[in-house]
């Protein structure tokens, strides 16, 4: 599976933007689907994700503001952010899962390249 990210770039805090992951190869393998974000000197985190079934879970930093969805007929995730903060700039990974890692609370399997998102104050 490959994954291609896409929709980062510089907006205002306050301002929204929509993150794109566009998956190839074998999907149908993949159960579950993420974002996680990288800040400059920090770990990796989980933002969203979006669990077999429909459910989804958010970090506490972001919940009310972000929305996780996906477009199963085009093999695409989203990410859609709102009311963006300062504290929202990183690089934002999509990640996809074939087993059940991501609802152990750990990353699933295959990684796309990242996409930054800055907001300046």
């Amino acid at each position: 599976v490959q994954l291609q990210a896409f929709g980062g770039g510089l907006v205002q805090a306050g301002g929204s933007l929509r993150l794109t992951c566009v998956a190839s190869g074998n999907v149908f393998s993949i159960k579950h689907w993420a974002w996680h974000r990288q800040a400059p000197g920090k770990q990796r985190e989980l933002v969203a994700a979006l669990i077999s079934g429909g459910s989804t879970k958010y970090a506490d930093s972001v919940m009310g503001r972000f929305a996780i969805s996906r477009d199963s007929a085009k093999n695409t995730v989203y990410l859609q952010l709102n009311s963006l903060k300062s504290e929202d700039t990183a690089v934002y990974f999509c990640n996809a899962d074939r087993y059940n890692r991501l609802r152990a609370g750990v990353p699933g399997d295959y990684w796309g390249q990242g996409t930054l998102v800055t907001v300046s104050s």
